[in-house]
């Protein structure tokens, strides 16, 4: 007599397991693409859309989840299922096929939404989509990108995107990737959008607005400028320095890793600037004609290649985006003839001793996930690094670092491994001190 047994399929986990965001992201499949088609009117604030998500099972399923916020799903089909059923809450759409998805199928979900989208509440302020004075903004960090599109919402579920949207035919459209199609018809612009490099949902993004666009020459890299028109002048002050940085950060961190790079600048103000894949998005304020915002540009240009490109695995990982990006800024001004980055180091480790050691950087928690502390402690780890192992091996390390993982999603483990591998110098107590205890340490 012999004995078997029956694989069952199981429900797809209603979270990624990030202990940062319990309940954001979903288990069982990855998304290779998302293809939405958006159509959407300012004036109302009124998004009708439909958004075919590509995956591939990572577990036999009984039912799969989404993130979506505070938009209304009317339809699901589930390609090569009939009867297919679901259920929605305030942040998760639920999908039950009518028979189970085996594992490692490839599949394609076709979501109908609508309604008025705007920011989902967080611990952090409001986050995804939100109307400006006239037009839109989109900055989802960390959670707020289902308050436009169904989707995977964890950082290291990447995953390629196309983007048509229509609009009044008055306002400029700017999403993640190449443009690859436009034209007008009665009224409405429509424009399609192609992301091919893997994206977290997160750094998907739409901005909207009475736009001006310049083409600009980044170094070599197709760039634009997108700003209100009445304050071109200031815009193009402010970021021409855009090339320059563009130059230096290829030198130090290797290619460039999209297809182009554009800047938005917004009607309004803005309290911070905010990366998104292939873009940054500055508000008025910071565009004021006399390199006021320097810093932030090259903030937000260093994360097209650390945060962007080379993701973190979960949010406790954050500083190896912010500190990065911080460490970004102080070797520019380096560069440009401001200040070393030695200098700015000694300085920023005296502001911090001044502060409450109560921080571990490695790991902050959610509540301090974007603590200035982390950004600062972060960059000051790196620059520590640099002091002990010396120039020429702390830059061939970024380098690899940024090249090795291009695309793909890390941890603060790999970093460490990678940085051991440049040198024979013990490294150990080093990021263990600056990023696994409360303790300032003294720089080298």
């Amino acid at each position: 007599m012999s004995s078997g047994t029956r694989a069952t399929a199981s429900a797809g986990a209603r979270s990624a397991g990030d202990p940062y965001l319990p309940t954001s992201g979903n288990g069982g499949y990855r998304v290779e693409l998302y293809d939405l088609d958006l159509r959407y009117r300012v004036a109302t604030n009124r998004l009708d859309a439909t958004a075919a998500i590509h995956a591939t099972s990572t577990q036999a399923l009984s039912r799969l989840t989404l993130d979506l916020s505070r938009l209304r799903v009317t339809r699901v089909r589930l390609q090569g299922y009939r009867n297919t059923r679901f259920t929605q809450t305030a942040h998760k759409l639920t999908i039950v096929p009518a028979a189970p998805i085996a594992a490692g199928t490839a599949f394609t979900v076709t979501v109908d939404y609508s309604g008025s989208p705007g920011p989902r509440r967080s611990a952090w302020g409001p986050l995804g989509w939100e109307e400006l004075e006239d037009g839109v903004l989109v900055a989802a960090q960390p959670s707020g990108a289902p308050t436009w599109f169904p989707c995977n919402d964890h950082p290291s579920q990447k995953a390629r995107y196309r983007i048509r949207i229509a609009v009044e035919e008055t306002y400029t459209v700017i999403c993640n990737g190449v443009l690859t199609e436009e034209r007008t018809a009665a009224g409405v612009r429509h424009r399609t959008y192609e992301q091919v490099q893997p994206t977290a949902s997160y750094l998907a993004t739409v901005q909207i607005g009475r736009y001006a666009t310049a083409a600009a020459d980044f170094a070599g890299v197709v760039g634009y400028l997108v700003y209100p028109p009445v304050i071109e002048a200031q815009v193009q002050a402010d970021f021409a320095t855009v090339g320059p940085m563009m130059a230096f950060f290829e030198e130090r961190f290797g290619p460039y890793p999209f297809d182009g790079y554009t800047v938005v600048v917004t009607a309004d103000d803005l309290e911070i600037p905010l990366e998104a894949q292939g873009l940054a998005i500055f508000g008025a304020n910071h565009a004021d004609g006399r390199g006021g915002s320097e810093r932030l540009v090259a903030h937000e240009l260093a994360h097209q290649w650390f945060g962007n490109s080379v993701g973190v695995a979960a949010w406790q990982h954050i500083w190896l985006n912010e500190g990065f990006a911080c460490y970004a800024e102080w070797l520019w001004s380096e560069q440009s003839g401001g200040l070393s980055a030695d200098g700015l180091a000694r300085q920023y480790r005296r502001h911090l001793s001044g502060l409450p050691l109560d921080i571990v950087v490695g790991d902050p928690g959610a509540a301090r996930m974007f603590d200035d502390r982390v950004y600062k402690r972060g960059a000051l780890t790196l620059h520590a690094l640099r002091i002990t192992v010396g120039d020429v091996a702390f830059f061939a390390l970024l380098t690899a670092w940024a090249t090795e993982h291009r695309y793909g999603i890390t941890t603060t483990d790999d970093f460490r491994r990678l940085a051991a591998s440049v040198t024979d110098k013990p490294l150990e107590k080093l990021f263990t001190s600056w990023l696994f205890e409360t303790a300032l340490p003294k720089l080298p």
